[in-house]
């Protein structure tokens, strides 16, 4: 790799990971800014009159109510997380598919606009002394935040075409770090208690977007990074070293005959079935099996997660029976694994089909993802409140493994000219089951009296059904190994 190659390849890896970990999904540390809103007296009003009065006093100066059960309150901060997770995942088809036709620089300039509007709404005339305004504004508010977050996940993916075998690496690196900026809303949450207000916070984070408009065009390509990567590709800095209009085109050109012969490499050992997978298009992957096990998969473990966070806080009030300051030591850090090794299938060990092998190398990480989050679910459905620094440690390793498995997935089953679309439409579908969340939140605080268990008993069985998605490629690996025509 000649010049800036590396050098400049490190350092587009290094601030997408800066990046991602600073912006793109701050979203799911949501139970952190909720304690902050309530001291804010975001949505107070709708709680009943002297419910419950705490005697100190709030940044301001002002003696804030904390009622100890403000069912009305709690809704109301579940229905934005509701709706902005629902936006995280709805928004990936249609930002799947500006990615693709529109490609880098135009996907970053619309995830830089988002990051500007979401903090344009904190000085909106309407935002008064006590938040009120500000709270209605919530609900635009963090949709766009999320949308922004995942357009920069988006555009980042693309960077393990730089590093070649270490791709899949790469990919879960930047899922982790997806995961992890969650402790951003932490760190804001802890400045805020040492009386730095949420508006001075929210504006040095719209200053750093001034960050990503000079790496938009420094250290990102204008189109796609193709993969394999074809020689002396350049990007960024190096767009301008000496390429002519002529050799990129043939550049593309190879690139796209390279990756076909990668995906259907099977071709030459079973003549006919290679031309019968080329003509396939993306709704055939779409309607495919293996898709929509994958969508099972990744929609149920993710309505416990999305169901976990956005009834964190009062779920922790009600172990700790109504102990606040108890409840608060047990805000979840997350962000402790920012990714998870490679795994090596030795299924298909000297197979010639490089797609079937990487195809077999996702099993174990799919299979352990559905294992961490049985492990979560257990320990979140034991009402005992030292028990869930266990929950939280395995609520964010699993969360890191369940999107990174996820994006490494979808990379190495399907066709990489589909990939941004099919993405999209996995995290669209999967945003629908999402919304779940909010009438299983307003069954457990009715009907149940704050009584889950029959819920997470429902969701205990859910998980165990995404065990079959796992055995299913498995499956599929060994009648490869057996009969290699078997794979279509």
């Amino acid at each position: 790799m000649a010049g800036l190659g590396l050098p400049l390849h490190l350092a587009t890896l290094l601030t997408g990971l800066l990046e991602c970990l600073c912006f793109a999904g701050v979203l799911f540390g949501w139970p952190s800014l909720v304690f902050v809103f309530k001291k804010e007296h975001y949505f107070e009003k709708l709680c009943e009159p002297d419910a419950g009065l705490i005697g100190n006093a709030g940044m301001h100066g002002r003696p804030f109510f904390s009622p100890p059960d403000c069912k009305v309150q709690d809704e109301r901060f579940s229905l934005i997380f509701t709706i902005a997770s629902f936006m995280n995942n709805f928004m990936t088809f249609p930002s799947g598919y500006v990615f693709d036709r529109f490609k880098t620089t135009v996907a970053r300039l619309i995830a830089i606009l988002g990051l500007h509007v979401w903090v344009a709404l904190w000085h909106h005339p309407t935002s008064d002394f006590d938040g009120s305004g500000s709270a209605v504004l919530l609900f635009l508010a963090m949709p766009l935040l999320s949308v922004g977050g995942i357009l920069f996940l988006i555009t980042n993916l693309q960077i393990g075409n730089l590093f070649g075998q270490h791709r899949s690496t790469i990919i879960t690196l930047y899922n982790g770090a997806f995961d992890s900026s969650s402790a951003v809303f932490l760190i804001i949450k802890l400045l805020y208690e040492k009386g730095i207000s949420l508006r001075a916070s929210f504006i040095f984070l719209s200053v750093c977007s001034t960050w990503h408009v000079a790496r938009t065009f420094l250290l990102m390509p204008r189109g796609h990074i193709p993969y394999p990567l074809p020689p002396n590709y350049s990007y960024g800095l190096c767009s301008g070293n000496g390429t002519t209009k002529e050799e990129k085109e043939t550049a593309e050109q190879e690139n796209r005959e390279l990756q076909s012969k990668e995906f259907l490499s099977a071709k030459e050992e079973t003549p006919g079935a290679g031309q019968q997978q080329e003509a396939r298009s993306f709704w055939s992957y779409a309607f495919s099996r293996r898709f929509a096990w994958h969508l099972v998969w990744l929609s149920m473990i993710q309505l416990w997660h999305y169901l976990f966070i956005g009834t964190l806080n009062s779920l922790l009030t009600n172990m700790a029976r109504e102990d606040k300051e108890l409840a608060g030591l047990c805000t979840p850090e997350e962000g402790l694994m920012v990714a998870r090794a490679g795994w090596q299938s030795p299924c298909l060990k000297g197979s010639s089909s490089t797609s079937v092998v990487a195809l077999c190398s996702t099993v174990p990480s799919l299979a352990l993802t559905s294992l961490l989050s049985l492990g979560f679910v257990l320990c979140a459905s034991v009402p005992v409140l030292p028990l869930q620094y266990l929950t939280f440690i395995l609520q964010v390793i699993s969360r890191s493994f369940l999107y990174g498995s996820n994006a490494a997935f979808l990379t190495v089953a399907f066709p990489l000219e589909h990939f941004g679309k099919l993405f999209g439409l996995v995290m669209a579908l999967s945003a629908v089951v999402s919304l779940l969340q909010f009438p299983i939140f307003t069954l457990i605080k009715g009907p149940l009296q704050n009584d889950p268990l029959y819920v997470n008993v429902m969701l205990l069985l859910a998980i165990l059904l995404t065990f079959v998605h796992p055995f299913l490629v498995y499956r599929e690996c060994r009648a490869w190994k057996e009969s290699p025509s078997a794979i279509a």
